[in-house]
C-alpha cells in the first residue's frame, strides 16, 4: 500500500509540475524587467512547493516560532537535514530566500529548471571552482537583499543525528555582516527516509525557528567558532524530550 500511495504522491507531482511550470515561466517573463530579486517567482514557487505537504493527510507541519524569523533584511538561514522533505517544508516559511543546491537538482525537469528562473545557487561538490563560484554567488544575493539557505551537513543524515558541518555559510555571514537564522527540522527523515522515494506513513513534521544571531556577534567570531555555537544550539534541540 504504501508503494501504491507513494507512486500516487509523485505522480501528483510530476503532473502538477507540467501545469504549474509554464505559469511560473510566464511570471518570470512579466517580472524580470523589474523584479531583479525574483521574488514574486520565489513566492509562487513557495506556494507551488507547499501544495505537496498542504494536500498530503499523512504529514502534518507545524512551525514554531515564527515570530523569531528575521524578516528586517538579509541573512543565513542553516538547518538540520534529514530528507529531500526538508525542502519542501521549508517553502512553508514563505520568506524570501535562495536555496544552496547541489547542482543536479537543476537538472530535474521542470522543478529544477524553475530553481533556475528563482536564481537559487548550484553547488558542485568537491569542486573548489563550483565553491568559490557559490560563494560569489551567495555574495551578490546577500547584497541584494536575498538571504540565503544552506545545509552545513552537506548532505542528509541517514541515522537522524547530525552529521559534521562546514563552515561555508558562517564564512558567507560573516564577510557580508548579516544574522544566523538557525532553523531546526524535526520528523522528515521518518516520513521520508534518505534512500529510496517511498513514503513512510502518516509522521509529525516541525521547523522550529531559533533566535537568531545578530551581526555583531557573527563579525566577531571565528566562522568555525560560530558554525560550532550553532551546530550545538540545534543539537540541543534535537536532544531535548518534544512535549
Amino acid at each position: 500500500m504504501r508503494r501504491v500511495l507513494s507512486a500516487v504522491f509523485w505522480g501528483f507531482v510530476g503532473l502538477s509540475s507540467l501545469a504549474l511550470f509554464p505559469l511560473a515561466v510566464l511570471i518570470f517573463l512579466v517580472t524580470a524587467p523589474f523584479d531583479r530579486r525574483r521574488a514574486l517567482l520565489h513566492r509562487f514557487t513557495c506556494f507551488w512547493a507547499s501544495l505537496y505537504t498542504w494536500l498530503n493527510p499523512a504529514w502534518r507541519v507545524t512551525i514554531h516560532g515564527r515570530e523569531r524569523l528575521h524578516r528586517s533584511g538579509p541573512a543565513v538561514i542553516v538547518a538540520n537535514h534529514l530528507s529531500l522533505l526538508d525542502i519542501l517544508v521549508m517553502f512553508r516559511l514563505h520568506s524570501h530566500f535562495k536555496w544552496v543546491s547541489k547542482i543536479e537538482n537543476f537538472r530535474v525537469p521542470l522543478i529544477g529548471w524553475n530553481m533556475t528562473l528563482c536564481g537559487y545557487i548550484p553547488l558542485q561538490r568537491g569542486t573548489k571552482t563550483s565553491v568559490l563560484s557559490m560563494m560569489r554567488a551567495c555574495d551578490e544575493a546577500l547584497r541584494n537583499g536575498s538571504s540565503i539557505v544552506m545545509f552545513p551537513e552537506g548532505t542528509r543524515s541517514a541515522t537522524g543525528r547530525m552529521r559534521a558541518w562546514k563552515p561555508g555559510a558562517f564564512e558567507i555571514a560573516q564577510r557580508n555582516g548579516v544574522p544566523i537564522q538557525p532553523l531546526v527540522i524535526r520528523g522528515t527523515g521518518d516520513a521520508l527516509p534518505k534512500r529510496g522515494f517511498v513514503l513512510q506513513g502518516r509522521h509529525d513534521i516541525s521547523i522550529e525557528i531559533l533566535d537568531p544571531v545578530a551581526p555583531a556577534d557573527v563579525e566577531q567570531t571565528e566562522p568555525e567558532e560560530m558554525m560550532d555555537r550553532v551546530r550545538a544550539r540545534i543539537a540541543a534541540v534535537l536532544e531535548a524530550p518534544t512535549a
